[in-house]
């Protein structure tokens, strides 16, 4: 087996990596640099949410309206409530549930209902005998059941 010498073993190779790493440490010497000025406030990045397709859209989902949302969301709309029908009560006497537009209530239960003029945010306040009282778009209304 031919064994084969590397190449820090000989005299000469070591000499010349020697002499390689010290040009390369006195070149590497750091110079005088002036003071550094005050480091700026990086700046900060600033996005402005579009409020109709014309503005912009959301890249990944061009068909999306959700960027177009919140420009409406801080508008208050008043609450419908006509499309609310109280369907049912039943439970205990302890423990009354209330059946609003196919969706199950009780006492300080609160949910989102769907109607023809959107999501409607309601809680159960009360539950009478043949009524109930809600709170939707901060103010309380009540519910009448009607047998059909």
């Amino acid at each position: 087996m031919k064994r084969y010498p590397h190449s820090f073993e000989t005299p000469l190779s070591a000499g010349i990596v020697a002499g390689l790493v010290m040009a390369l440490a006195a070149g590497a010497a750091p110079a005088k640099s002036p003071a550094p000025a005050k480091p700026e406030a990086p700046p900060h990045s600033v996005f402005n949410l579009p409020t109709n397709p014309r503005e912009g859209r959301d890249p990944f989902f061009p068909t999306s309206n959700r960027p177009y949302e919140s420009a409406t969301a801080g508008k208050p709309h008043l609450a419908d409530v006509s499309a609310l029908v109280l369907r049912g009560i039943s439970g205990s006497p302890d423990n009354r549930l209330a059946i609003i537009n196919n969706h199950t209530f009780g006492v300080g239960d609160e949910g989102d209902l769907v109607t023809a003029q959107g999501r409607l945010h309601v809680r159960l306040v009360e539950v009478k005998s043949n009524s109930v009282v809600i709170e939707a778009g901060g103010s309380m209304h009540e519910l009448k059941y009607s047998n059909p």
